[in-house]
């Protein structure tokens, strides 16, 4: 089990972190700050800037937690909060990923929750530091609902902000 979740951590981490870093500085053929928040304006998520380091940081700082195996279920909290906001944005195209569906942010979410649940195992830091004993259920349950809160908020916000305003 320690092997599996290891391999879990090692590709769900450092693929997450390097999504993030591609809204952050462009690697991995990304567009950069700059590109990142043209788009998030063109679908709603205002102000641009401030809505792609958002993302960009959280899928960075999520992904090197996980990738770590440190403070239990808080990356995977804020991987589920970011995968939230972007299924908004593929929710319309259907489920899979070859017509821009909303499989990628799903199977990330997915994998968080799942991560979130397990622990890390006996490779992580949170192991090596011992500090996994300290995420009981309750407190995971509470990560994940303040990431789906937060996740939700993100998605208000751009509802409120796309809302048509009526001229009095």
């Amino acid at each position: 089990m320690n092997i599996g979740l290891l391999v879990a951590r090692l590709v769900f981490g450092t693929v997450m972190a390097a999504h993030g870093s591609q809204k952050l500085f462009g690697w991995f053929g990304g567009y950069g700050i700059a590109g990142t928040a043209g788009f998030f304006e063109s679908i709603g998520f205002r102000p641009g800037r401030a809505m792609a380091l958002a993302a960009g940081i959280g899928e960075s700082a999520s992904g090197l937690l996980v990738l770590l195996g440190l403070f239990g279920p808080v990356g995977p909290a804020v991987m589920l909060s970011v995968m939230i906001a972007a299924s908004s944005v593929h929710w319309s195209n259907g489920l899979f990923a070859a017509r821009n569906g909303i499989e990628v942010p799903l199977l990330y979410g997915a994998g968080a929750v799942a991560l979130a649940f397990t622990g890390y195992g006996a490779y992580s830091l949170d192991a090596l530091l011992d500090g996994a004993h300290i995420w009981t259920p309750d407190l995971v349950w509470a990560a994940l609902t303040l990431g789906v809160l937060a996740g939700v908020a993100n998605l208000v916000l751009r509802h409120v902000a796309t809302r048509p305003t009526v001229a009095s």
